[in-house]
Order: C-alpha cells, then sequence, then structure tokens
C-alpha cells in the first residue's frame, strides 16, 4: 500500500496547504451566497465573467499551447474546440460537457496521431 501512495508526508503537505485554505473559502461563499436569488444581476454578471475567463484561458491555450501541447497540431486542437462548442450546444449550454469533449477528442486524436 506505501508504494501506491507514496510519501505520505506529501500528501499531508498537500492537503495542508491547497484543500483546506480552498475548503474554507468556499463554505464562506455558500454560507454568504445562500439567500441570493438565482436570477439577480450580480449572479448573471458573476456568470458571464466566469465564462468569459475560461473561452480566454482556451483562447491562449489554442493560439500559444504550452508545453506539450505545442508537439499537438494546429488541426487537432482546433476540431477539439469546435468537438467542445458542438458538445456545448447539444447538452443546453453545460459547459463541463463542452470542455470534456473537447478534452476527449484531443486525447483520442493525439493517441491516433501516435
Amino acid at each position: 500500500m506505501s508504494d501506491f501512495v507514496g510519501d505520505w508526508h506529501a500528501l499531508l503537505i498537500l492537503l495542508i496547504a491547497g484543500v483546506i485554505p480552498n475548503q474554507i473559502w468556499r463554505m464562506l461563499g455558500l454560507w454568504l451566497g445562500g439567500g441570493i436569488d438565482e436570477g439577480s444581476e450580480l449572479l448573471i454578471w458573476v456568470r458571464a465573467v466566469a465564462t468569459a475567463i475560461l473561452a480566454g484561458v482556451i483562447a491562449q491555450i489554442l493560439v500559444q499551447p504550452p508545453g506539450a501541447l505545442a508537439s499537438v497540431p494546429d488541426w487537432l486542437r482546433y476540431g477539439a474546440v469546435a468537438g467542445g462548442l458542438a458538445s456545448f450546444m447539444v447538452t443546453r449550454r453545460s459547459i463541463f460537457a463542452g470542455v470534456v469533449c473537447g478534452e476527449a477528442v484531443m486525447v483520442a486524436g493525439k493517441w491516433w496521431l501516435g
């Protein structure tokens, strides 16, 4: 079991430094945002900003791919975005489905190319 888990000290540090500080803010946001109406102007704006940030990150990765993604041909990257967009539209605007489908197209295409 020790070989599978690895160094438990590293996992403990990861838990303390990465998970716990984020969970505090998540719980605080859940507590404070529990009474906000989903159709309010504030949440519509927050949703728009989150979508714009995701679109910006995707555009940056598409145009200037970092690291190992630079070895993926342009047509495969653009095809993965097209597949993700199609999935986004078919699944009634599910960002999760679009991202997962685009990633699946990218991984399958890279595997097929070798």
